[in-house]
């Protein structure tokens, strides 16, 4: 009996263990009971259950992980067939030190953007005069929560590599903080009053197509080519400079505008960059013509040809030194447009040419501006560019500055003028003469996104009958960068 009793047991164990190495890992619970089974009915004794029990939980770790090595490789090898198709639709987070983004398939989808507000309080001097396109605005002292020369901005960068070539599309918002009128759009007139809104200056949409062998070409609405590096290179693109008028501020404030340089602004272009050449760049575009704005003349809206603006950069590093020396300038046709009703016969040409160099040496920068030109205005392009006998005003002006770095600390001081005569045979009046600006700054890196910035600006404005107006600004507020 004990025989017969041993050979049931084992056949019973080997029935056992054929269902235990049957079963997949799902059915471990199951395996597990009929073994308990087993083992309290006597059939398997303590060390042939361990062992089976054992040699089983062995088996299902095994197949997991090859299971789960399986799995692992499929999906590798699903995102690399995807990436070399050029159509995959896998989602994975940008690299940090790229910028804050994702990559979808092949397409990199970047996101970078600023924000500021700024307590604003301006005095003037009491004796305050009318100045046609003066930097200073108002005769009364003013306190305000405003932007400075940069309002907010949220910019979209979408691109893709496709054989050494990359293709972009870029779209840039730029939201205020302060209510505007909407008179001239989104960064019109301030509107200080209940119920207002701010505007959003959707000024960047354009699309680029470059490599390291041809260079890139750029087709939308983007920032200029003349002007562009004075206005980049300004301290107070951080901070608020010359106010423009603080009674109601509207979303930007001037810093150096129309005190040292005119503004590139935003403008529809196609433009073409050659490739970086030991330093050297040149780029060249077609722009859509600008009307000229009245200050005490015509307004002209006659576009028979295009604008067209260039520029030529050259960087350099040797040791602590380093820098950047650029020049550019533009030239666009001003005519009449008759079906408007302008003068007959007003024409001219509008022509400017700009220069300078920004230089590092350690923690100290000094940035010399200079431009002049005819037709071109001052403050924005074409504003007061055209007298009402329709002779064309010449003007220049420079910007000279200096920083320097302790630690997280960078202090700042700049002086600005910028010049708009009186065309030929044109009697005096209350149109500006001279714009000038000082600026101190002091900015402190309290975070990497987050600087604290503190200014005083003095601001003078003279007509050329005489007039003046003089503002004393104190700017105190923050700016974030991501």
């Amino acid at each position: 009996m004990s025989g017969i009793k041993g050979i049931g047991a084992l056949l019973l164990g080997g029935v056992a263990l054929g269902c235990v190495l049957a079963a997949g890992p799902a059915k471990a619970d199951a395996t597990e009971d009929l073994l308990r089974q087993l083992k309290a009915k006597g059939i398997l004794n303590q060390q042939e259950y361990n062992s089976i029990l054992g040699r089983k939980q062995a088996e299902d770790a095994a197949a997991t992980r090859k299971q789960e090595d399986a799995t692992q490789a499929a999906v590798a090898a699903a995102r690399a067939e995807a990436a070399s198709a050029g159509d995959g639709l896998y989602v994975k987070v940008k690299d940090p030190a790229k910028g804050i983004g994702l990559q979808v398939g092949p397409v990199d989808i970047a996101l970078s953007g600023s924000v500021n507000a700024f307590y604003v309080g301006s005095g003037k001097d009491g004796g305050n005069q009318p100045v046609a396109l003066g930097a200073v605005g108002g005769t009364q002292d003013t306190s305000s929560v405003r932007n400075g020369l940069l309002p907010g901005f949220l910019k979209i960068d979408v691109t893709t590599t496709d054989d050494g070539v990359t293709y972009g599309g870029h779209f840039g918002l730029y939201p205020g903080i302060n209510s505007v009128s909407y008179v001239n759009g989104a960064n019109s007139a301030g509107a200080p009053q209940g119920l207002a809104t701010s505007g959003i200056d959707f000024r960047q949409v354009y699309l680029t197509v470059a490599s390291d062998a041809f260079g890139e070409f750029k087709a939308g609405r983007d920032i200029g080519l003349f002007g562009s590096e004075a206005i980049l290179s300004d301290m107070l693109l951080l901070g608020v400079g010359a106010t423009g008028g603080n009674q109601g501020p509207s979303n930007t404030s001037l810093g150096h505008i129309g005190t040292g340089y005119i503004y590139t602004d935003f403008q529809p272009q196609i433009t073409y960059t050659t490739p970086d050449m030991n330093g050297f760049k040149a780029s060249l575009g077609i722009f859509q013509p600008l009307d000229t704005v009245p200050v005490l003349g015509p307004r002209l809206t006659g576009h028979e040809t295009p604008g067209f603006q260039g520029k030529l950069t050259y960087d350099f590093k040797s040791g602590d030194f380093g820098g950047r020396l650029f020049a550019g300038g533009l030239v666009q046709e001003l005519s009449a447009n008759a079906d408007a009703g302008e003068p007959a016969g007003a024409e001219t040409t509008a022509y400017g040419a700009d220069v300078g160099a920004k230089l590092t040496f350690g923690d100290a920068g000094l940035l010399a501006y200079y431009y002049a030109g005819k037709g071109i205005g001052t403050t924005g392009l074409l504003y007061g560019s055209v007298a009402a006998n329709g002779e064309a005003r010449d003007s220049r002006g420079f910007l000279l500055q200096g920083t320097y770095t302790i630690g997280k600390f960078t202090l700042g001081g700049s002086y600005g003028a910028s010049y708009l005569d009186l065309a030929d045979g044109e009697a005096p009046s209350i149109l500006v003469e001279s714009n000038t600006s000082a600026a101190l700054q002091a900015r402190y890196a309290l975070r990497k996104w987050v600087t604290v910035v503190g200014e005083f600006i003095h601001t003078e404005a003279e007509a050329h009958d005489g007039s003046d107006a003089t503002e004393d600004v104190f700017a105190l507020g923050t700016i974030m960068f991501f």
